[in-house]
This record gives C-alpha cells, sequence and structure tokens, in this order.
C-alpha cells in the first residue's frame, strides 16, 4: 500500500491561482469559432463570445488569460483591432495556416471576454515588429483614466472607463518567432520597453513579464537577468515582476511528434517522463534566478506549456489542433502538482491552449462542443487556487514504466488547505495497467465531511462529437475511513481528488 502522510497544519506555502491560467491566441479556431463567433452568429452568445464555451470555462474559475500570442503578438499591431469592424484591418496569419486575421476580435472583446469570465488579464505587447510608442500608446488606451490623445480614442471606441492590466508581456519568444534576438540585446530592449509601461493606476499596478528561456537555454536566463541587473541591481524588481518559461511536451521530435491518440504503452511512459523533465527546468532556472533574485520577489512565469503532438488528420497544419487522451489529462496533473511543489517560484502559468489548439480543455465543431480530459483535471485541481500547499510525502510507492529510461514513480499529488477549511488531495495513478491501494493518513484530523470525484480510462481514452462523455470526472465513493485515515483503491491511469473539512 502507497501511504500518503498530510500535516495539516503544515503549510509550505502559497498557491497562487494563476498557476492554473490559460492561453488564447490568435491561432486556428481557438479564438475565431472557439471563442468568439460574433454578435450575428446563429450559434448563442453574449457580445459575440460562444455562451456554452464561456460557461463551461466558468465552471473552471479561470484566474488568468493570455492574449493576443504567442508568435503572433510581435506581428500584432493592436490599432488594427479597434473600432468599427467594418473599418478595422485585414492582414494575413502569417504564422499559422497563412489565413485571413479581420481583426475583428481585439482590445475591447478580449476585455469583454475576461470580463464574462472574471479572469484576470495578461497582454502581450509587440517587441519583434512594433515600437516603443506603440506598446506605450496601448497602456495608455487600456489604462488611463483622464484626458489624453489614446483615452479619448477609447471613449470614440465606446469604453468609457479604462480596464484593468493586470500582467503585461514585453515580446514573446524573442529568442526564436519574436525577433531571433541575442539574449543581450533582448534584455536591453526590455530595459527600454518596460520603462514605458506606465502605471496610470498605482492602485492597480501592471506586473511587467520579461521574455525567459526556450527549455533548457539556461545562458538566456543568465544573461537576461545579468544585463537588466547591470547598472540597478537595487532597480531589478523595479524592472520586472515576472520571467516566463516555456516547454512543451512532446514524445519524439518536432519534426515528427507522433499520434495524439494511436500510441502504445512505451509512447505514454515516455510522454509523462518528459512531461516530468518541468522539474529540472523550474529548479535549474530557479537557480539562476535566486543568484539575481534571492528573495524570489521576480516570479517564474509559465507561460506556454502543455501537450505538441502531430495535428488531427485532414485538418491545416497550421491550425495546431489535437485531440486529447487521459494521457493529457496525465500530463496536466503531474505538470500542476510541479508547480505546486515550486510554488515559492513559480506564480503563474498559462495551458496552451485554451479551445482547439494543442492541449485545450474545450474542443468546438460547429455549434456543438466537448470538454476534453484535461478540462476535467482543472476542474478537480480548481480547489487549490489559492490554498495553502500542505507538507505532505509518499512512502512505498511502486515504480512504473518501460524501458528502464521511462521509469518513474506510479503516484503524483498535491495537498492543500483552502480558507474554507477544507484540505484536498489529488492524486494520480501513472500506471497504465496496475491499480494501487493508497491510504491518506492524516497527523491530527479525523477525516468525515468527505466529497470525492474521480477521472479514470484506458489510456487511447478521449472524447468525441459523437461520445462526449467518454472520459468524465465522476463521484467516488468507494473508500474507507478509519480513525486518522481515508483509504481507497486507485485504478491504472486515474485521477483522484478527495476534499475533506479540516
Amino acid at each position: 500500500m502507497a501511504k500518503l502522510y498530510i500535516r495539516e497544519t503544515q503549510s509550505k506555502g502559497h498557491l497562487n491561482a494563476e498557476i492554473q491560467g490559460h492561453f488564447a491566441e490568435h491561432l486556428g479556431r481557438c479564438i475565431y469559432s472557439g471563442l468568439f463567433v460574433g454578435k450575428d452568429a446563429d450559434i448563442p452568445n453574449v457580445n459575440g463570445m460562444r455562451t456554452d464555451v464561456v460557461n463551461a470555462l466558468k465552471e473552471l474559475q479561470i484566474p488568468v488569460l493570455r492574449w493576443p500570442g504567442g508568435c503572433f503578438a510581435d506581428e500584432y499591431h493592436w490599432m488594427d483591432g479597434i473600432g468599427p469592424k467594418e473599418d478595422r484591418k485585414k492582414m494575413i496569419n502569417t504564422h499559422w495556416g497563412g489565413v485571413l486575421e479581420d481583426n475583428s476580435f481585439g482590445t475591447h472583446e478580449f476585455f469583454e471576454l475576461c470580463e464574462q469570465l472574471g479572469c484576470k488579464t495578461y497582454v502581450n505587447a509587440n517587441v519583434g515588429s512594433g515600437t516603443v510608442r506603440e506598446m506605450s500608446e496601448w497602456v495608455e488606451y487600456m489604462t488611463f483614466d483622464g484626458v489624453s490623445p489614446m483615452a479619448d480614442l477609447r471613449k470614440k471606441n465606446g469604453r468609457e472607463k479604462p480596464w484593468r492590466v493586470d500582467y503585461l508581456g514585453v515580446g514573446n519568444e524573442n529568442w526564436g518567432c519574436g525577433g531571433n534576438m541575442t539574449p543581450e540585446y533582448y534584455a536591453n530592449l526590455y530595459r527600454q520597453y518596460q520603462t514605458y509601461v506606465r502605471q496610470y493606476d498605482p492602485s492597480n499596478p501592471i506586473s511587467k513579464i520579461c521574455c525567459g528561456a526556450n527549455v533548457s537555454d539556461y545562458c538566456w536566463t543568465r544573461d537576461v537577468l545579468s544585463t537588466c541587473y547591470y547598472n540597478a541591481p537595487e532597480h531589478l524588481h523595479g524592472f520586472m515582476d515576472g520571467l516566463s518559461l516555456h516547454y512543451y511536451t512532446t514524445p519524439n521530435n518536432w519534426s515528427s511528434k507522433g499520434s495524439a491518440t494511436d500510441f502504445d504503452q512505451n509512447a505514454y511512459y515516455k510522454t509523462l517522463k518528459k512531461a516530468m523533465h518541468m522539474e529540472e527546468l523550474i529548479e535549474r532556472h530557479s537557480a539562476i534566478m535566486d543568484e539575481f533574485d534571492p528573495d524570489t520577489k521576480i516570479g517564474m512565469i509559465v507561460d506556454e506549456w502543455g501537450c505538441w503532438f502531430d495535428v488531427e488528420p485532414d485538418t491545416n497544419p497550421g491550425f495546431l489542433y489535437q485531440q486529447n487522451t487521459m494521457r493529457d489529462a496525465l500530463v496536466a496533473s503531474i505538470t500542476l502538482d510541479i508547480f505546486n511543489q515550486h510554488a515559492d517560484r513559480v506564480k503563474m502559468a498559462n495551458l496552451a491552449q485554451m479551445v482547439n489548439v494543442l492541449q485545450s480543455v474545450i474542443l468546438t465543431d460547429g455549434d456543438q462542443m466537448l470538454l476534453t480530459p484535461t478540462y476535467h483535471v482543472f476542474h478537480m485541481y480548481k480547489y487549490h487556487q489559492d490554498a495553502e500547499l500542505l507538507d505532505s510525502y509518499f512512502e512505498g510507492v511502486n515504480v512504473v514504466g518501460d524501458p528502464s529510461e521511462y521509469k518513474m514513480p506510479q503516484l503524483s499529488h498535491t495537498v492543500s488547505i483552502a480558507a474554507d477549511g477544507y484540505i484536498t488531495a489529488t492524486i494520480s495513478n501513472l500506471s497504465s495497467t496496475d491499480e494501487v491501494p493508497v491510504e491518506l493518513a492524516f497527523t491530527d484530523l479525523c477525516p468525515r465531511d468527505v466529497q470525492a470525484t474521480m477521472l479514470s480510462q484506458h489510456m487511447q481514452a478521449h472524447n468525441t462529437f459523437e461520445n462526449p462523455d467518454a472520459v468524465k470526472e465522476v463521484p467516488f465513493s468507494d473508500y474507507e475511513l478509519t480513525n486518522r485515515s481515508i483509504n481507497f483503491q486507485m485504478p491504472p491511469c486515474s485521477i483522484v481528488r478527495i476534499r475533506v473539512k479540516a
């Protein structure tokens, strides 16, 4: 039996709700037809936003949404997406599929979506092909409450009061699609650009996100921080509030990533093992950040993560549309557990992407919508948002995976306590074939008021529009309560969420 010891009075730190953030780019069918259909669409909507999708996302208590990219951000010119729809400039989306971008979803629509979701806003500014003035005027347009050219333009376009921008990314992937820059060059640009992120409302300051590394490019992290630190060590935190990191889980190489649904047991374990690489990346990038920011005032912002497989057959390869199985669900639970265990440094993360792209939580087809296995993981984990991470550890955990280089512990977990006094434990059984008996052992608590759900299916199981509930979270009651423990059996390839009143 695997035994999870829980010290219910020992907090290890705060879990920012933003760890469970999301990302929506102008890519494929993420925004257009996925989130936004326009006011005149036959699909039910509120101010153009799909009612069914928004309602489903609200169930996840979406904490923050990043927009407009991604690679698209560094070719996006915000003034093309404001004003009357018929007057907005049209362009070709050269990054993603070569399709027409009519800019009918722009700044006003993004904030409308966030207001409907009740979430914080993360806007990514254009450094790759933009200018300091363009970014500065966008900040003024969005956040200045007074008389100025950009505030007056916003009012002319129908918005009297400014919006709140919680986070502003100064560029995206500037080591690649955002300009192919060197770290020193980008860091000097960052120093310049961030100067003009004006804090028009000091009571609601904008957190500035610096473009960080791609995967294991530790030189980028060190060189960017050292350049920003140079001549201004006491101002480093004023220069940036967060440093980003991007990492995608893919079982094979980038030219042939493998199918999202047709895979064997080796590919299953290989993918889970690669998801676990996130821990090494966080630890090694954090060690560099610690040298410049020992008080952890600068958050690590993992604003792109998730599974990346080959696109579904007969779909536009530039749309990055892929299915979503129990394997994706377990990648999500593993990754969220890693973020939670490093919450002293990881302050926000954004799954790529929200709808119809990569490891999305929702898929749509016309007026149809389905929830993916990954959606259900986020629904189970939402109780960790803004909770306190509890000290907990496993004993007696088996090792699974074959061949040997893909071996890993059979179980992954997070335990937290929320302000309402409920302790939430989420446990994942990563074995594709073996069930496991589990005991949750509390230090003092005698569990009585227990609520539990489970997500369980075979590793390739996924939802389709013909069978949208093949994989779903269901109530779980097959557990036994003893004096200070909860005992239950976990099926293979499963996730259990247990909540108990402290």
